[in-house]
C-alpha cells in the first residue's frame, strides 16, 4: 500500500542550486491535524491558506510565507465558544546539506512546510482568547454569565475575614 503523499511537500527542483530563482505559490490546505490544544487551536481539516514564496540560494532554498487560517476555541472568562482570524508568517531555509546548523533540509527534490506550518500557528494561537475585549464573564458566586462589566455581584453581607476594618477610617 501506497503512504499518502503530504500536501505541504513541495517540489523545489527546478529552484535547487539555482540561486536568485523564484517560485511564488497560492495554496489552501486542510490543517494535517489538529494544530495547538487548549482553549485555543485549529481544527484538524480546517482551511489554512498559505502564500508561499520560494527562493534559491548557495545553501538551500529559502521559504517565506503568510498563513491565514481560523481559530476555533472558547472564551477564557465567559466560557462562549469563539472563533477567530489568525494571520502568520515565517521565513525559513531548507538547506541542502545535513548540517546541525540548519533545522530544516531539502529532501529528495522537496520542502516540507508542514512542521514550520505547524509551528508558526501554535506559536501564534492566543494564550487566553477572548469573545470580546471588554468581555465581562461569569459571576463568581452564581456562575452565569454577566452581561455587563459593569455588573457586580450583590454583596449583602462582609466577608468575616474583614469585619475588623468596618470601622476604620483615614484622616485627612
Amino acid at each position: 500500500m501506497a503512504t499518502p503523499v503530504s500536501p505541504f511537500l513541495i517540489p523545489v527542483h527546478e529552484l535547487m542550486h539555482r540561486p536568485g530563482a523564484m517560485r511564488e505559490l497560492d495554496l489552501d490546505l486542510p490543517a494535517p491535524e489538529q494544530l495547538g490544544a487548549g482553549a485555543a487551536y485549529v481544527r484538524e481539516g480546517d482551511s489554512v491558506e498559505l502564500d508561499v514564496r520560494l527562493e534559491g540560494l548557495h545553501d538551500g532554498i529559502l521559504v517565506s510565507a503568510d498563513i491565514r487560517t481560523t481559530v476555533s476555541g472558547e472564551c477564557v472568562r465567559c466560557l462562549d465558544p469563539l472563533s477567530l482570524d489568525l494571520e502568520v508568517e515565517f521565513q525559513e531555509l531548507f538547506a541542502y546539506s545535513e548540517d546541525e546548523a540548519f533545522d530544516f533540509q531539502v529532501q529528495e527534490d522537496h520542502v516540507n512546510l508542514e512542521p514550520v506550518v505547524r509551528d508558526a500557528v501554535v506559536l501564534a494561537l492566543p494564550f487566553q482568547p477572548v469573545c470580546r475585549e471588554d468581555c465581562p464573564g461569569l459571576d463568581p458566586e452564581t456562575g452565569e454569565k454577566r452581561t455587563s462589566s459593569a455588573e457586580g455581584p450583590a454583596r449583602e453581607g462582609v466577608d468575616p475575614r474583614w469585619a475588623a476594618l468596618e470601622g476604620f477610617q483615614t484622616e485627612e
